[in-house]
Order: C-alpha cells, then structure tokens, then sequence
C-alpha cells in the first residue's frame, strides 16, 4: 500500500494539519498550573460583586449538612453552567489543574448533587428570589437593559416582557412529574418569562418547572405578576412595560396579573366564533397592506408569505365575566392569502377560506401602537423561543435528577447562568452583547490559562494572538478593575 504524501491536495488552499506525526507525539495529563476555563475569574468576580453568594447565603434555607455554605454551592453550580456544564458530573469541570488556586470550595459534584435533592418547593422558591435580586444586582453593573437617555413617547421608549413554556425531553421513568406536553415530547415543562428593551437582547425575569402533561396557562399569572415586579426593579421608574404572549396565555388571571403589575397586553387570541364576528365587521376598506423586508416561512400552507394587510377594531375580551372583569381595548388582525383555500362557501364562512387571519387583544395607546406598529412589535415575540434554544443548548440541555424540585433548583440556576452570562458579554461592547451563551462560552469562557505564582500576586498567562483578547481584556478590566503589569 502506497503512504499518502503528507501535503494539501488542493492546491491554493492551507490546510490545517499537525507538526509532527502521531508517533512523535506523546500526552502527559500532569500540568498542576493549567486550567481551561480562565474567563470564569472576571465573570465569577462579577457574579460576586452582585451578591450571589450573599444573596444565597441570606435566603436559603435548605436543611440539615446538605444546605450549609448554600451561597458557595450555588455559585459552584452557576460557575460550572457558565463554563458549558448539563449534568451534574459536568461540575468537575471545576475541579482540575489549577483552578483550585483562582477558586476556593469548588464543591465535588456528589456534594452539589446531595444539595439539590434536599430542596422543597419553598426553597426553590428561595431561589427564585435569590435569582430576582441577583439580576437586579447585575443591572447595576451592566448595560443591561438600556433605556433612552431622553422620553419620546415612542415605541423605543417601551420595555417588553414575553412569557412562554417548553417541553424540556427528559429519558427513562425516574423523573418524578415526566409527562408528555403539547408537543407530544416526554419532558418537564419550563415557564420562562424575558424582558427586553428594543436594543438589547433579552435577560430571564421570571421561571417555573411543572410537570411535562400541564397546560400552558397554569401557574402563568403568578408568574407574571412576579416578573412585573422584577421588571420594576430593573426599569427607571416611568418605564412602560408590554407582555407578549401566545393564545395559551388569553385568559382573564394572566391578563389581569400583567394589568394589576402595571403593564399593557398584546396577546394573541383564538378564532372562536366571537372573534370571528369581530373580524368579519371589519370595513373592507380598512385594511392596510404591509410588505415584509424579507418573506417569511409560512407552516399552514408551505409557502413564502411576503405581504400580508392588517386592520383592527374595539373589541371587549372576556366579556361573559363579570363587568368588573372584562377589559376593554383592541383587536389587532393581520391575513394573508390561503394559498390552500377550502371549499367555497356563501356568506362569512367565504372570507375565511379565502383569507388566513392571525389575530392578537392589545390595551396599548393607538397614539403611540398604530395598527401596523402594534402588528410589528407583536411579531416580535418569537425571540423568546431563541431564549428556550439557548437554555436548551447550554444547561438545560438536561434536567439530571429524578427529583421534581432539584429539577426546579436546577433550572433557576441555569436562569442565573445564562443572565450573569448574558451580562459578562454586554460588559465587552456591542459585539457580543446579543450573542448567544454557547458563543460567549467560546469567546469568552473557554480561554485555556497557565497560573504564575510571583509573590502574593497571581498572574494567568493566557494564548497569544486569542482572537477575541480586546474583549476578554475588557470584560475583566469592567468586571475586576484594570489587571497588574505583566513583568517582562
């Protein structure tokens, strides 16, 4: 057999290939000095600063041996999150070469593993405060909702909160409250709420863990009310607020909740038969085309939609309750064509086979939502599902205990994760403050480090030429203060 010659075959292209063969080469695990997560100094020096060891500290209260130093083991786990764990096991990631000489306590994952099964539910609720808080603390140092300097009435002016739930898959039958959602995936269901400003990406206000077989709405309003009072702590006061939903979430106790926590709604809503009366009312003059700057995929009929016209009416929801109950505001509709149209029929029932409709209630000023406006930013709820996919493709991309409420726990420490992540980034610039947690993870975290002991002073020698060192230096320039001199 002939040897293939040890060159690129394609000429005009470099490829990348090894120095030396295999056979020169040799592997020695023995390096005391090393670690391969050096962006967990300054984020974890910023995880300090807000108070997340002191925040757990204060607000726990997980009994017996397996609750004591509760601020050191959930920062354990939030660190091994930041640094790409799913699992429990992955913690040891915290737990080689030197990283016990930058970090202190670095609990083994059998320890944090004991921690987690012996919270409840109100302790898990604990940490829900302790997550609420933490953010607030990062919000105090980091960009990260911004707000114009100077009101203008406008759209820009509004920070919106989204709420939305997922199916997490889950394997085998040892997960207590495993069931199969509305996806038809066996899982556990993650209600997660966001807010956002319209320039910056979204941080995780709000999270509940239900069993995988709930319905959406369940537990939704107590969670919105929650999120509406996070979002106060973080907004300058004066800031309006708008919550996004789904037509899962139509209904009198979320809507209410949004209303009494001081936000407007924009939520979508079935085609029942009273909305479609409402539509159908509509003046055929009314409606206002729109084209979109890029087409849009549409499922129902397998096509690229490019326009599509919106129009909107008064519309009372809820009004089969109590007079006290119903809200009042408008009904924003945006159809496109049916490009697979029924059966012709005569009468209202031909409008819709001839027109697809999506409709949505909203309490927002006209003044400052117009129709198409308010079409736009309702759109705009789609990007919570890039929140879920983010979650999904960095801590939860597991959920490892058999326990229902360690699950829970688990979660709201990957909520604090992808928030203190989110918050590292913003501290760099602009060019990774909307990136998602596995590109920070890269850029950021991922940074292979040697330790030098000089003194009483330790320096992390990182690789030269890393393409992303104006970043990482910034990030720890803002999250710890100017680094010392390396000496020559």
């Amino acid at each position: 057999m002939s040897r293939v010659p040890n060159r690129p075959v394609t000429k005009g292209i470099r490829q990348v290939r090894l120095s030396h063969t295999l056979r020169a080469t040799q592997v020695a695990f023995d390096d005391p000095n090393l670690v391969s997560s050096a962006g967990l100094v300054p984020i974890m020096a910023l995880a300090e600063a807000a108070g997340l060891r002191d925040l757990a500290d204060e607000r726990l209260s997980v009994p017996s041996d397996k609750g004591a130093n509760p601020g050191l083991k959930v920062a354990s786990l939030v660190a091994g999150m930041v640094a790409g764990a799913d699992s429990i096991d992955d913690m040891a990631l915290l737990r080689h070469g030197g990283m016990g000489r930058v970090f202190t306590n670095a609990y083994a994952p059998s320890t944090l593993g004991s921690f987690l099964r012996a919270f409840t539910f109100g302790h898990v609720r604990q940490l829900d405060a302790v997550a609420a808080r933490f953010l607030a603390g990062l919000a105090g140092r980091a960009p990260l909702l911004p707000i114009p300097a100077v009101p203008s009435r406008t759209v820009a002016d509004w920070a919106v909160l989204d709420v939305d739930d997922t199916v997490v898959e889950v394997h085998g039958y040892a997960k207590q409250g495993a069931g199969f959602g509305y996806n038809r995936v066996r899982g556990l269901n993650a209600l997660i709420a966001t807010l956002a400003t319209t320039t910056s990406a979204p941080v995780i206000v709000a999270q509940r863990l239900r069993k995988g077989a709930t319905s959406s709405p369940r537990g939704a309003a107590r969670l919105v009310a929650d999120a509406a009072r996070t979002a106060k702590r973080l907004l300058p006061a004066g800031v309006p607020v708008l919550l996004r939903a789904d037509s899962a979430f139509y209904g009198r106790p979320t809507v209410g909740a949004a209303l009494t926590g001081g936000a407007q709604v924009s939520v979508t809503v079935r085609l029942d038969p009273r909305v479609k009366a409402a539509i159908a009312s509509i003046p055929a003059d009314a409606w206002t085309r729109i084209d979109y700057p890029h087409p849009v995929w549409d499922e129902a009929s397998r096509a690229w939609i490019s326009r599509a016209e919106v129009a909107e009416t008064r519309f009372t929801a809820f009004s089969s309750k109590k007079k006290a109950e119903q809200v009042n505001g408008r009904l924003v509709v945006r159809r496109i064509p049916d490009l697979n149209p029924a059966k012709k029929t005569a009468g209202q029932d031909a409008l819709f086979d001839t027109w697809r409709f999506h409709a949505f209630f909203t309490t927002t000023d006209p003044d400052v939502f117009d129709t198409i406006t308010a079409d736009k930013v309702h759109r705009g709820h789609a990007v919570i599902e890039q929140v879920h996919a983010d979650l999904k493709a960095s801590a939860l991309a597991h959920l490892p205990s058999g326990v229902f409420t360690a699950n829970a726990a688990w979660l709201v420490c990957a909520v604090i994760a992808f928030n203190l992540t989110r918050a590292a980034a913003t501290l760099t610039g602009d060019d990774l403050a909307k990136a998602t947690s596995a590109t920070v993870r890269r850029k950021l975290v991922a940074v292979p480090a040697r330790i030098a002991h000089s003194a009483r002073r330790v320096t992390l020698h990182l690789p030269i030429r890393w393409p992303w060192q104006s970043a990482w230096a910034r990030l720890f320039n803002n999250a710890t203060g100017p680094p010392a001199p390396v000496p020559a």
